[in-house]
């Protein structure tokens, strides 16, 4: 497993993240299709088996139950030392608690870390943008939390360029530590970070770590097969029920290229975002073994030119997505 250099940052992580969305009780939170703690820690094991050292979930992921599965199992597999952890705070299932708030990160935090059984979080994300917070007032609260070693580096995750150029600025204009990651959609059915988002990280050293690089599961099969995920997906029905037509043109042609060259269609879809400039590590997720094993088959996968322009030729602008 090659590691890559996250932006111009001294940190480094393996070549895919393992996205944690998967591991949860079913029963608690909005996912009923997670995978309960005694059919995770397998998954979990043969990432690490593989040499995977990037994980990445979230505090609202399963009602915090993802977390803490990854706190319960990885550190019976590996020393805390040798796993780059990632985790994020904006959402709570009592309003109260939501935002970027000074409290409300402190608070979040401190719960984060409880769940997954470690003194510090090796990059912290805000998972989206708060319009309601001084920029300032969450900026220097992520400092702080660096500074007293809770947290070794921040990211950001979806929101407009604007508002990341926005708080990078009162970062650096207040000696406080800037973002080090954006974690942002980026898939053969999701292009719109082309047009601002990817140009500024280049810019600015920020190293991209897309989720959804299989568009949530619809790059790995032909158009309109339906499985048990995209049935209770909702979050996935918003972000592509009005491009299904336009979307399918594209799943078709990476159905034509997988076809071609003998390979699964979600390792063609995975290796046209590995190649993109700036991308260090897309977030993967999986719920069978054999499912990891195409993935980790995908990382000697090189597309030509031609295939990369066949791929991306159908797709059709759409809106942007910010939240």
């Amino acid at each position: 497993m090659r590691r890559k250099q996250v932006g111009r940052s001294g940190l480094w992580v393996s070549e895919i993240c393992i996205g944690c969305m998967t591991f949860g009780e079913p029963q608690r939170g909005g996912h009923p299709w997670t995978l309960p703690p005694d059919q995770s820690r397998p998954l979990i094991a043969q990432a690490v088996e593989a040499g995977v050292d990037f994980f990445d979930t979230a505090n609202v992921y399963s009602d915090g139950s993802s977390e803490e599965i990854l706190g319960e199992t990885l550190w019976t597999l590996v020393p805390r030392d040798r796993i780059v952890l990632a985790t994020k705070v904006f959402g709570d299932a009592d309003p109260y608690h939501q935002g970027l708030s000074r409290r409300a990160i402190l608070r979040q935090v401190d719960l984060s870390l409880k769940r997954l059984k470690t003194d510090y979080i090796d990059l912290y994300q805000i998972h989206r943008f708060d319009p309601t917070t001084p920029i300032a007032e969450t900026m220097q609260t992520l400092d702080d939390l660096i500074r007293v070693g809770k947290v070794r580096y921040i990211g950001a995750s979806t929101m407009s360029a604007w508002q990341f150029a926005k708080m990078q600025d009162v970062a650096r204009s207040n000696g406080w530590t800037p973002f080090t990651s954006m974690q942002n959609q980026i898939s053969l059915i999701y292009r719109e970070e082309e047009r601002e988002m990817i140009p500024l990280c280049l810019d600015q050293g920020v190293g991209l770590i897309p989720w959804s690089p299989i568009g949530r599961g619809r790059l790995a099969r032909p158009a309109g097969v339906a499985t048990a995920r995209t049935e209770t997906d909702a979050y996935g029905r918003m972000l592509f029920a009005q491009t299904q037509d336009a979307d399918a043109a594209v799943i078709n042609a990476v159905q034509d290229v997988a076809n071609e060259i003998g390979r699964p269609m979600a390792q063609v879809a995975l290796a046209w975002v590995r190649q993109k400039v700036g991308v260090v590590a897309p977030i993967v997720g999986y719920s069978r073994p054999e499912q990891f094993a195409d993935i980790l088959a995908a990382l000697d996968l090189v597309l030509t030119p031609e295939q990369i322009t066949r791929l991306e030729a159908p797709y059709t602008p759409r809106l942007p997505v910010t939240q």
